[in-house]
């Protein structure tokens, strides 16, 4: 654990290897990419990590931002001593790791923004900000059973009881304060990212899955349209938590894109 607090993990060596830091989502832990530690770790050095408030990670030093948790990678990347390493981020962490990149660009080497919101238009803007209200008047827990819906194919819900499961496990872990700061980010967060005045210039990949209403493949071409020489791609058939139901979807694609730029 880092002297902020922040609870991680590292697999392979940094000395010989390129490093990949993988940020997961809301509500989650770095548990989300167990199933994918082994792919990446075949050619990448490894750092998964907890979010403030998520997992064993301390709660927010102070008020959740996109720029918080941009410096807690920039702490994670000093703490374990790597200059510069390229940063995997899943639905929020692909708003993270855009931020790291406007923020610390000479600390990153390539990006990967998988299931990550964009401009989402009026409604889906309100009903966002809606599901954050609703977390701070009601409880962490309050939004989950709908998110399930939207997050996991039917089929996938009625087979995999014990995998979904874990997704009420890491959502109950988390600190409350910290959780509804974080959803309230999420919700307002895409604002700051949105056409920057700083371009974002390391290699990228987005990624989403056709069914992802939240991360829509309309937003991953939009966000890899304004990232000059971004590549898109869009897995089939599933949801938001589609890295979850199919982690090899996922890997294959980015690991071959992270061959591509670091090695």
């Amino acid at each position: 654990m880092t002297l902020d607090g922040t609870a991680y993990e590292r697999h392979g060596d940094p000395t010989t290897q390129p490093t990949v830091v993988l940020i997961h989502g809301l509500g989650l832990s770095r548990r989300l990419f167990d199933p994918m530690i082994a792919a990446f770790s075949a050619h990448f050095a490894v750092l998964s990590y907890d979010l403030y408030g998520h997992g064993e990670s301390a709660p927010p030093p102070r008020t959740a931002t996109l720029g918080l948790y941009a410096e807690q990678i920039r702490g994670l990347l000093d703490a374990t001593g790597i200059q510069r390493a390229a940063l995997v981020g899943f639905s929020i962490g692909g708003m993270i790791n855009r931020r790291f990149a406007l923020d610390f660009p000479d600390r990153l080497s390539a990006l990967a923004i998988l299931n990550s919101p964009h401009d989402r238009g009026d409604a889906a803007q309100l009903a966002v900000e809606d599901r954050a209200a609703k977390v701070r008047e009601q409880g962490t827990m309050s939004t989950l059973p709908d998110a399930l819906l939207r997050w996991f194919t039917p089929d996938f819900l009625a087979n995999h009881a014990s995998t979904v499961d874990h997704v009420r496990q890491w959502r109950s872990a988390v600190d409350a304060e910290g959780y509804a700061q974080t959803a309230w980010v999420l919700a307002h967060g895409v604002r700051e990212l949105i056409q920057p005045d700083q371009p974002i210039t390391a290699p990228t990949l987005v990624m989403t899955s056709e069914h992802d209403t939240g991360s829509t493949p309309a937003m991953a071409h939009a966000i890899a349209h304004e990232i000059s020489g971004a590549q898109t791609h869009v897995v089939p058939r599933l949801q938001h938590l589609g890295l979850m139901e199919d982690p090899a979807a996922f890997t294959g694609p980015t690991v071959e894109f992270l061959k591509r730029t670091l090695t």
